[in-house]
């Protein structure tokens, strides 16, 4: 029971007072991809910082000042973890004196290709144990529209603390592109949706005063849940019709790939959008089916989605069928060949390989009785399904033994004058010998 509890407004006016000056403490919860970055902009916006997560080695590395996400700086998380702004641990028992909290954790599918939405939960519910009046929960974890308000609201408000008076909440999705070198989580704008208005405000300042984008409010956490979800199901269904050109255009002889430059001249109505051997990470190849999923509930199937799903998901067979076609040119079968993969991450310049479509072309190359050698110049080892991989250094001496090379990832920091020159034979499914000279038997997707 509250008792003689202060007036509503004075509790958000409070709260507002302190992330103004700098005096709130802030909590996330996941330290991943998404957590680490926004804790460490937020603790270099001068916030006391408190993260969580259940990996032992991670609360070590970030109390250590030692980075080990892409797109957070070294020497920031060096210098803010040394001033004593940012500090990580397993106890949920921190909450008890943060102002604000974020929930950055994974939500995967299933089996079933369901929402798996378990992480929130059990996360929403150390909230709720720790909940106290004047308190800020934000739920940025990519999610179906309606999670915050069907799902955490009332977990949070059976502690008899009510939402909008007591206690603040809202929903706000990252938009985290790891690899991109121009908008990373300072410099890109934020949208942010509330239980009601007062919700909204209150989270609306924190992001105003951490971040250097713009801070786009809605009207519910429904439609930023939304949001998020078109975002990535925009990219994900434009993905899969370039990638269903790359393969009509392979079978008619065009390069898809001039197709799509001539294409992108016109000023208006067209934004281009590249095949390649399928698409990974936690997000694009995900996020649509949250959507599929929760359509269902209003008896609708979102058939579109679903078609993008079965053609992108059909690339990496794709490419492992024109791996076939092309060593066959040369008499060879796929079995008792070397495929040389460069690049096991799901795009450039990261070292992500969740989801990654070159894994399922390791599985069907190796069904099939190839020798499969991977180089990446992000990942040095990986493990899927229950083997370990190490991936190889990538050297003229081995480009020459390959029976054919295949450029799965255009890492930046790959040598392309090198694979150029000693390559016997190079697919390349991404385009990254663009400009570059190529060697004579050179197949591009």
């Amino acid at each position: 029971m509250l008792g003689d509890r202060t007036k509503p407004q004075d509790y958000s006016e409070g709260l507002m007072e302190k992330l103004l000056s700098r005096a709130a403490v802030i909590g996330v919860i996941g330290l991943g991809y998404v957590g680490l970055p926004l804790a460490v902009e937020k603790a270099k916006a001068g916030y006391r910082v408190i993260g969580l997560d259940v990996q032992m080695s991670k609360i070590d590395m970030v109390n250590s000042g030692v980075n080990y996400i892409g797109d957070v700086v070294d020497e920031d998380l060096r210098s803010i973890v040394q001033q004593g702004l940012l500090q990580a641990t397993p106890d949920y028992s921190f909450l008890r004196e943060v102002d604000a909290v974020a929930i950055c954790v994974p939500t995967p599918l299933d089996t079933y290709q369901q929402p798996d939405t378990s992480y929130v939960e059990n996360s929403t519910r150390e909230i709720a144990r720790y909940l106290h009046p004047g308190m800020l929960v934000v739920l940025e974890s990519t999610t179906y529209p309606g999670t915050t308000e069907e799902l955490v609201r009332p977990i949070l408000e059976a502690t008899g603390l009510k939402c909008g008076e007591d206690f603040f909440l809202a929903y706000s999705p990252e938009r985290v592109d790891p690899g991109n070198r121009s908008f990373n989580t300072k410099n890109t704008p934020k949208v942010v949706g509330g239980i009601t208005a007062a919700c909204s405000k209150v989270a609306q300042t924190l992001y105003s005063e951490v971040l250097d984008g713009h801070v786009h409010v809605v009207s519910s956490p429904s439609v930023a849940e939304m949001e998020k979800i078109y975002e990535n199901t925009f990219r994900h269904i434009n993905i899969a019709l370039a990638n269903e050109m790359a393969v009509l255009c392979s079978r008619m002889g065009i390069n898809v790939w001039e197709v799509i430059d001539a294409a992108k001249t016109k000023p208006y109505g067209f934004m281009a959008f590249y095949p390649g051997p399928g698409l990974g990470g936690h997000c694009i190849p995900i996020d649509p089916f949250y959507l599929t999923w929760k359509a269902r509930e209003y008896n609708y199937h979102t058939r579109l989605i679903e078609l993008a799903g079965e053609i992108n998901n059909a690339m990496p067979e794709f490419v492992v069928q024109r791996i076939s076609e092309i060593l066959n040119k040369y008499k060879k079968p796929v079995s008792g060949s070397r495929v040389y993969l460069l690049g096991v991450a799901y795009k450039k310049d990261i070292d992500d390989y969740r989801e990654s479509p070159v894994l399922k072309m390791i599985e069907l190359l190796e069904e099939r009785g190839a020798e499969v050698w991977v180089s990446d110049t992000h990942v040095q080892a990986f493990r899927h399904r229950g083997r370990d991989y190490e991936c190889v250094e990538l050297t003229a001496e081995r480009m020459a033994e390959a029976d054919i090379a295949v450029i799965t990832t255009d890492h930046y920091g790959f040598d392309y004058g090198l694979i150029g020159s000693a390559s016997r034979c190079l697919f390349d499914t991404r385009n990254g010998m663009r400009g570059m000279e190529k060697p004579e038997h050179y197949y591009l997707l």
